[in-house]
């Protein structure tokens, strides 16, 4: 009794950082601050996974979304050229129709919820099995391929960005490349 209070209470706490991190990632002016929220929605949502007993899927979370994507968000904010100059870099138009079709998504999502699991304790066994032997038991042998194809195409994109972003280093402030006669 006393561990599912503290399962109950954990996944609330979870939920609270997951949705206030997607809020301030919504609402923020500034797209560093969107950025660092992005973070607490990221490691909300992992613990949430964790809290499922999908452990591998809560690793991969971090891995690939707080480890990954984040760090390229940020890399590309801060290579992105005058982010700071700009007194609104994430500016909210139509606050009112966004917050309506915010709030008829959110109750259609509850409402959703709450017929297909109704009222259920968070998690129902004391131990669950673990999923990362049945998951990396089928990464290594039926999905080995496109496992591997998904590797290759990460890399291109990474040495797509990091040549992107030495092209855009090596350019002056007017435009042009160094040593580019002037037109």
């Amino acid at each position: 009794m006393n561990g599912s209070i503290v399962q109950v209470v954990l996944f609330y706490l979870l939920a609270a950082l997951a949705l206030t991190g997607a809020c301030l990632v919504a609402f923020s002016r500034s797209i560093v601050h969107s950025a660092f929220a992005l973070l607490g929605t990221f490691v909300g949502v992992a613990g949430l996974y964790a809290l499922l007993a999908a452990d591998l899927v809560a690793i991969v979370q971090v891995m690939v979304y707080v480890g990954g994507v984040l760090i390229l968000i940020l890399f590309a904010v801060m290579l992105t050229a005058r982010v700071d100059e700009g007194k609104e870099s994430n500016p909210t138009v139509g606050k009112i129709p966004g917050l309506l079709a915010m709030l008829a998504m959110a109750g259609l999502l509850v409402v959703t919820a709450v017929k297909a699991f109704g009222p259920r304790t968070v998690i129902s066994e004391a131990n669950p099995p673990s999923t990362v032997s049945p998951i990396g038991n089928l990464l290594l042998s039926k999905y080995v391929l496109p496992f591997e194809a998904i590797s290759v195409l990460l890399l291109a994109v990474l040495l797509g960005a990091v040549t992107i972003a030495s092209g855009r280093m090596r350019k002056g402030a007017g435009g042009k490349q160094e040593g580019e006669a002037p037109r």
